[in-house]
């Protein structure tokens, strides 16, 4: 472990649906504090559970009132009886004022270059004058260029991204995708992409004991759960339908799944004896350690997990609003990494069926195709090393030498 004198990291997720943002975040934090002594980092999160997950020494967040996103693409506050323009306000003064009194030395945002209604610009702009190396993380996959391109264009966000940021970290391999393909994107942010590779996880062996099922299973996991319910309803539909499928499928639903929803699940999943319904697991690297394959939608993180620990899967994107789990499952599958049906090809029982009969079997990525592009958590802590390993010894060793 290397040393840096009590240097500080503080990163923005803006949570509005799902888990994704802050568990990459809390990924890349939770690795930088294993590779450097005296590094600390805050987490600034909107996810209304961002209680619920551990959190390694050095490694803290500060929670900002929750705004969740509606089907048809707009915010309101999770609170209902508060005001939207209030919750930003608020949100908006707690992220200028952590920043203001956590002094960081890198400020590393999640995906939303000027953040939720562009609640972070006013920060960006006080920690650049300030000095502090501001840092842009994107998903491998953004979305379709021409649904990126109008959002982007509307939110004037490649100019900003040339006016704010240092750097812009790609979490992926240049050869997989391109997050910005189609898009007019101006020569001088061009220049300060780096695609740094997957974020590759892991779990400690005392974890991986503790905590696993029982038996071989197939993991279905929707991540976040709030537009998953139809993946879970096909996969109970074809155990009911096939009498033959007898494997195990152990059902995460996740914490957004509507309460109405999450019961109706839970009562058809006992109709199958070889279906296990849960509702939440905090730790699902975990759980997918331990399977056998994986049932997904293919969101960034499970899409990591799956590579890293060299799970068979079967993958059935989300292709509304956003593409980008289309996107990304279409693109593994030509590669061979994973198998792909598409929501209406998933929504035959017997065909669905079929497919998770045929996944135990099914070869890991390792031996169906060239896992690479796995390196973005060293290379992540190889910048802030360059960036910040003049810093020398924290106080608390330098006081000791």
């Amino acid at each position: 472990m290397q040393k840096l004198g009590d240097a500080r990291i503080l990163m923005y997720s803006h949570d509005t649906f799902g888990l994704g943002h802050l568990r990459r975040c809390r990924a890349i934090a939770h690795s930088l504090v294993e590779d450097f002594h005296g590094l600390n980092v805050m987490i600034i999160s909107g996810s209304p559970i961002a209680g619920a997950f551990d959190y390694r020494a050095r490694v803290d967040f500060v929670k900002i009132p929750s705004v969740i996103k509606l089907r048809d693409g707009e915010y309101t506050s999770l609170a209902r009886h508060v005001d939207l323009q209030q919750t930003l306000k608020l949100r908006r003064a707690i992220i200028r004022q952590t920043a203001e009194a956590f002094r960081p030395d890198i400020f590393i945002v999640d995906k939303e270059p000027m953040g939720l209604h562009g609640e972070v610009e006013e920060t960006l702009a006080f920690l650049k004058a300030r000095g502090v190396r501001l840092v842009l993380g994107l998903r491998e996959v953004m979305d379709a260029p021409h649904l990126l391109e109008a959002e982007w264009k509307r939110k004037g966000a490649l100019e900003r991204i040339g006016a704010y940021y240092d750097r812009v970290w790609v979490y992926g391999p240049p050869d997989f995708y391109d997050p910005l393909v189609g898009l007019d994107v101006p020569e001088a942010v061009r220049a300060k992409m780096d695609f740094v590779g997957f974020l590759h996880r892991s779990v400690s062996r005392s974890h991986e004991e503790r905590h696993l099922p029982q038996g071989d299973y197939l993991l279905v996991t929707t991540g976040g759960g709030g537009d998953g319910s139809d993946l879970v309803h096909n996969v109970i539909d074809a155990y009911l339908d096939d009498p033959g499928l007898t494997h195990r499928a152990l059902i995460v639903l996740g914490p957004y799944m509507p309460a109405r929803q999450r019961r109706k699940l839970i009562a058809k999943g006992r109709k199958s004896p070889h279906v296990e319904v849960i509702e939440f697991d905090n730790r699902m690297e975990e759980l997918i350690a331990g399977a056998k394959a994986v049932v997904a939608m293919g969101g960034y993180n499970t899409y990591c997990e799956i590579l890293s620990f060299d799970k068979p899967a079967l993958i059935v994107p989300r292709t509304r609003p956003r593409q980008e789990q289309l996107i990304r499952a279409r693109r593994a599958s030509e590669l061979g990494l994973v198998e792909m049906l598409l929501p209406d090809e998933a929504a035959d029982p017997r065909r669905l069926a079929a497919a998770l009969k045929a996944l135990p079997r099914r070869l890991p990525p390792s031996q169906t195709a060239e896992v690479t592009g796995m390196e973005g958590l060293p290379t992540i802590s190889a910048c802030v090393e360059a960036w910040l390993g003049g810093r020398g010894l924290s106080r608390t060793a330098a006081a000791g030498a």
